[in-house]
């Protein structure tokens, strides 16, 4: 079956990588995430990955508590997504996924540096490539830096991964039973209303650029396949 989607953009917390753990990285939901995206790359959709840093530092969070300035706990998050990047990397080279990391701070002894072309290039190979380091500049988070690779690399939807929760709904169904589930939204619904799915200057950019947004549950085995066959899954704004 031929997917809906040639390039996509997948957008993981760090967060997702916790498993049961309060801390760090647990080998099960990376070994799941690795096979959920195996799973379409070999269909031939060209594949990135942008991976937050949470389960190891959230800057503004953990920069207050340690009396930091918030430039230099944004920069060590983005050390952090570097550390899951190349984790996500190795569970996928091990199934036989190439992959490729860029990152937005140079770092030559541990991946490529971020260039947009060369990172075209390898999607164009079959490769999956991971972006890390978020935009490589403070004050703005891994949403944001999803919406400008996704605009960058001309991807024809970004897909929201969220740990548990199956969309975009009327309040926080964890608070709320009686929240509704929003199968389709605009990005003005988003913006207006400051849902906190995701960064607002991100769903402004991914406005500005046309690019659908995917709000999925990654917990749900095989929903990137079936995002892909065109089923409806999760919330889609556009």
């Amino acid at each position: 079956m031929a997917s809906k989607y040639k390039r996509v953009l997948l957008k993981i917390s760090g967060e997702a990588l916790l498993g049961e753990q309060q801390f760090g990285i647990d080998y099960e939901p990376v070994e799941m995430i690795a096979n959920e995206i195996k799973s379409i790359a070999d269909n031939g959709v060209e594949v990135a990955v942008v991976v937050g840093g949470g389960n190891i530092f959230r800057g503004m969070k953990n920069s207050a508590r340690l009396g930091m300035d918030q430039a230099s706990g944004d920069y060590v998050g983005m050390l952090a997504t570097v550390m899951n990047a190349v984790v996500l990397q190795c569970a996928l080279k091990k199934i036989n996924v190439e992959c490729r990391v860029q990152t937005a701070i140079a770092m030559n002894q541990i991946a490529e540096p971020y260039v947009r072309h060369r990172a075209i290039r390898h999607l164009e190979k079959g490769r999956v490539v991971i972006f890390a380091a978020g935009t490589g500049n403070p004050f703005f988070t891994t949403d944001t830096a999803s919406a400008l690779r996704a605009s960058e690399i001309d991807a024809e939807a970004m897909l929201m991964a969220k740990n548990g929760v199956d969309g975009v709904y009327s309040d926080d169904p964890k608070v709320n039973p009686e929240a509704k589930k929003l199968d389709k939204m605009s990005y003005d619904d988003i913006i207006k209303n400051e849902l906190k799915i995701m960064d607002t200057s991100a769903c402004a950019l991914c406005k500005q650029n046309n690019i659908p947004i995917i709000v999925f549950d990654f917990k749900a085995k095989g929903s990137l396949q079936k995002i892909m066959n065109g089923e409806a899954v999760g919330t889609y704004v556009n």
